[in-house]
């Protein structure tokens, strides 16, 4: 048997393993000098000399021990140690028996060739100890040092068969007659089931059978030491140890003996949980071994023998199972899930059975992320608090081996269910989506009642639940690349990217971590169900509806429910918003208005930014949808939404209301209504009323606001500057109406702003290659120049929300030298030569526009239209306007002029 370092003392490296120690046995040690070691053996050598045990001699023994890793035995003191133990005279206190003992296992580990003849009269007198002593000094401690040395002992090649088989008639008897002595200790299992891997180990097979049901029925016997996750784990270490050492010694004879005892026949008194690590310690074994030709054939017999056994064990769990994702309060149910678990996470690869998949399956969603349970029990409590269930058990399963080999585990199931057969991979199917229902459901309430309360408990909760949600994720994935194919139809593949998606709206909360199975399965499913009308309905119509946003049922008891503080829900409507403008082309008005409006409106007021945003995306994927549908009611509804709309995002801005939201809301609106209707009217409208407001209360708290307009980001500048923007996107027939706002709103600025929003606008139509839309800004920019001019000159005081009137620092628009040199530099209108359309209309509105400015300025209004309306007549007659341009321009002019 090779001696690694890991293995030198089996009991410590099955703790390593096990998680029940640290991976050094330093930490458990002192730095003993070597004077004192020194010492400690002179102590003892005086005690055999003058046959008194002295309180000083078990402190000697306490220093020794305490440096049992650098300490080395030699032989003279493993001599000393036995002579002190076979001595008649000598009346040793309980307590010093298991240290003496090991001291001696330590000699026999460390030491390369221990001496036979010592070992001999070791066994000699371990027996006669435990003849003659242990009846009357039986104590826990002894029990196990006793086993541990016992089987130290027998596996030692060099010992004679005689000395073997004493030690292993004495090892079997005390494991059959004295377990009971181990039951409350578990700290002792480590070394009571290292001595059991020793004597598996030895050559005399003649009590191999007794050995192993000791390891395998000592759990379940009365009054027995209780199985636990530690001790299973335990197991299976310690049988792939043994297991290795038979592969590498070629022993095919304890192979076969192992496999008929344990794996090809199935004894009441071995406990299930027992055999399933045992069987997957087999497992890992054979997978870490490169076994010779020769044994291949055996060791393929013992891998099948291995996985029927698992196999086995878990139908059993199946089939007094009524309820796979619910094991309830049973401990002995919950050990053997959590052990199915981890045997297969740690056995390697496992060809794909039902019951294992259906194993793994409860034992996911009842043990290793017990959600259901947790949020039930802190739930009895009426005030919130932890209740019932212990904050410190929270702690525990989130240091767990089970639950930080939750990854592991979500990969085996992962594995087994693409293999397994329909039926089964549709029961799986539905207790995964069945939990994020019950998962979001629970949460929400615990979330809620917590907050505030105690939050260390709610941090608790959700680590386990974000582990969830990526076990729950990867699940998906693999569910995806199973079922949409075109092996399934197409009924089938858009109810499973429904159900999928209704789930990952349950777990979005807990989505706290980037993942890219996540967004590929998202798209994915979306990809298959946008193209399917009755898929995006069922989709839509999973959200939850209104009423149960804002008043709950479940909120019914004496809580103030705060809709916004929801965060849990609030997390899975932020999906629905997500993902409901991939598929708005296929759902219909009807249900949109019914379903979807009202949590967008009411989302559109949640303080979170992000959220807002996502419900004003929400009404701009809208109100961009159909363009080639002829749907009246659509079109209708996109209207009937507008007015709304507006309110709501007005109402709220500034504050909740996002301006980047409300601006995309607006933009698709313009775009997408048809020309001249009502909504867009009313949008304008809307928005120059809020500018005006916003720009009064800008003048008294911030007067000098306007000096600093490229770094400030107040509401009324975002306003203005959006308003600006619509005049390149509003269609024709609403372009003069904002025109005559815009003018209305810019006179009644202060200076400063009135230079700042006519440098914008120059900047604005000087970049346009709109040749249509372009002539008519030019004129009408010329028009309200002129006449902010004049309501800041001294000619015509004016007294708007800037204050008193002054001089205009802009040149007058009848100068035309000067305000045709600004716009030429600015490239609003060619002098090239060239007799391009623009440069035509240019031409045109440059003898117009003279006269205009005279005839407004000296004539009355009706005599400036008549005048003017002969020249539209003319000019058009010419072919140098279009009517389009020719009524944006008469329309301008006659609303500036107050008709």
């Amino acid at each position: 048997m090779a001696r690694q370092a890991n293995t030198l003392f089996l009991e410590e490296w099955l703790k390593i393993c096990s998680g029940s120690s640290s991976n050094t046995s330093a930490d458990q040690s002192s730095s003993s000098s070597a004077r004192a070691i020194i010492q400690a053996w002179a102590e003892l050598r005086d005690c055999h000399q003058h046959q008194s045990f002295e309180p000083h001699h078990f402190q000697s023994l306490k220093i020794l021990l305490d440096a049992r890793t650098s300490l080395h035995v030699a032989e003279p003191q493993a001599k000393l140690l036995v002579s002190i133990l076979s001595s008649t005279n000598l009346v040793i206190p309980l307590e010093a028996y298991p240290l003496l003992l090991r001291l001696l296992y330590i000699w026999v580990r460390k030491s390369f060739r221990p001496s036979s003849a010592l070992i001999d009269s070791a066994v000699e007198t371990l027996s006669h100890l435990l003849a003659t002593e242990f009846g009357s000094k039986k104590s826990p401690e002894f029990f196990s040092e006793g086993v541990l040395l016992l089987g130290a002992f027998s596996s030692v090649p060099s010992v004679s068969e005689s000395s073997k088989t004493v030690c292993l008639e004495l090892l079997c008897r005390l494991l059959e007659d004295e377990y009971r002595l181990v039951s409350p200790f578990g700290g002792l299992i480590p070394d009571v089931l290292a001595g059991i891997g020793y004597a598996l180990c030895s050559s005399v097979i003649v009590y191999y059978a007794r050995t192993l049901n000791a390891l395998l029925g000592i759990w379940g016997r009365e009054d027995g030491p209780p199985g636990s996750v530690s001790h299973g784990l335990m197991i299976l270490h310690l049988v792939e140890w043994v297991m290795s050492s038979f592969i590498k010694s070629r022993s095919q004879d304890k192979l076969q003996i192992f496999s008929k005892e344990t794996l090809d026949t199935s004894r009441k008194d071995h406990v299930p949980f027992a055999v399933v690590m045992a069987a997957a310690g087999v497992l890992r074994a054979m997978n870490r071994s490169a076994p010779s030709q020769q044994g291949l054939q055996i060791l393929s017999s013992l891998r099948i023998s291995a996985e029927n056994r698992i196999e086995s064990v878990a139908q059993y769990f199946i089939s007094k199972s009524r309820d796979y994702d619910n094991s309830g309060d049973d401990y002995a149910t919950s050990l053997l899930l959590q052990c199915i678990s981890l045997a297969l996470a740690r056995s390697g690869s496992v060809s794909s059975r039902p019951p294992l998949l259906l194993s793994l399956a409860s034992a996911l969603l009842t043990e290793i992320f017990p959600l259901r349970r947790l949020h039930a029990r802190i739930l009895e409590s009426t005030h919130g608090t932890s209740g019932g269930l212990e904050p410190v058990k929270i702690k525990e399963h989130l240091s767990s081996v089970t639950f930080k080999e939750a990854g592991a585990i979500s990969s085996v199931f992962c594995n087994q269910y693409i293999s397994v057969d329909d039926e089964n991979k549709m029961i799986v199917e539905n207790m995964i989506w069945r939990f994020c229902q019950e998962l979001y459901s629970g949460h929400r309430k615990v979330a809620f009642l917590l907050h505030g309360k105690a939050d260390e408990l709610l941090e608790d909760v959700e680590k386990i639940a974000e582990s969830a949600f990526l076990m729950i994720v990867v699940f998906a994935s693999a569910v995806t690349k199973q079922k949409l194919n075109s092996k399934f139809s197409t009924e089938s593949q858009m109810e499973m990217s429904v159900l999928i998606l209704v789930s990952f709206s349950c777990l979005e909360y807990f989505r706290r971590v980037r993942l890219s199975e996540y967004m590929d399965t998202i798209r994915g499913v979306v990809v298959s169900a946008q193209e399917n009308e009755t898929a995006c309905v069922s989709f839509v119509e999973s959200m939850p509806p209104y009423v149960d946003l804002t008043n709950p049922q479940e909120f019914q008891q004496k809580v103030d429910y705060i809709w916004f503080k929801d965060e849990v829900q609030t997390a899975r409507i932020l999906f629905y918003l997500r993902v409901i403008p991939t598929c708005i082309e296929r759902l219909p008005g009807s249900v949109f208005s019914r379903v979807v409006a009202p949590t967008m409106f009411l989302y559109m007021g949640h303080p979170n930014g992000k959220v807002a945003r996502a419900s004003h995306s929400m009404f701009a994927a809208f109100i961009s949808s159909g363009k080639d549908s002829n749907e009246n009611e659509r079109s209708l509804l996109k209207e009937q939404l507008v007015f709304y709309y507006m309110q709501r995002s007005l109402a709220g801005f500034p504050g909740i209301t996002p301006f980047e939201g409300m601006a995309s809301g607006v933009a698709a609106l313009v775009r997408n209504l048809p020309a001249g209707s009502p909504a867009t009217f009313y949008c304008i409208h809307s928005l120059v009323e809020k500018a005006s407001k916003l720009c009064a209360d800008i003048a008294t708290q911030k007067p000098d606001m306007w000096k600093n307009w490229e770094g400030e980001s107040e509401p009324c500048k975002k306003i203005l500057e959006l308003l600006l923007r619509l005049i390149s996107l509003v269609d024709i027939q609403v372009l003069p109406d904002l025109m005559k706002k815009l003018a209305q709103l810019f006179v009644e600025l202060p200076k400063e702003g009135q230079n700042v929003v006519l440098n914008e606008l120059y900047a604005q139509v000087a970049e346009s290659d709109d040749v249509t839309r372009k002539p008519t800004l030019v004129s009408w920019l010329q028009s309200v120049s002129y006449l902010c001019s004049q309501s800041t000159s001294g000619s015509a005081p004016s007294k708007g929300i800037g204050g008193e009137g002054s001089s205009a620092s802009l040149r007058d628009p009848s100068n035309r030298d000067g305000i045709n040199a600004r716009l030429s530099s600015k490239g609003i209108w060619t002098e090239n030569g060239g007799e391009t359309t623009e440069h035509r209309i240019g031409s045109a509105w440059e003898i117009l526009e003279g006269v205009c400015w005279r005839k407004m300025l000296n004539a009355g209004i009706c005599a400036y239209s008549t005048w003017f309306w002969s020249w539209k007549l003319s000019f058009v007659a010419a072919g140098l306007l279009d009517g389009a341009f020719d009524v944006c321009c008469v329309s301008s002019y006659m609303s500036l002029s107050g008709n």
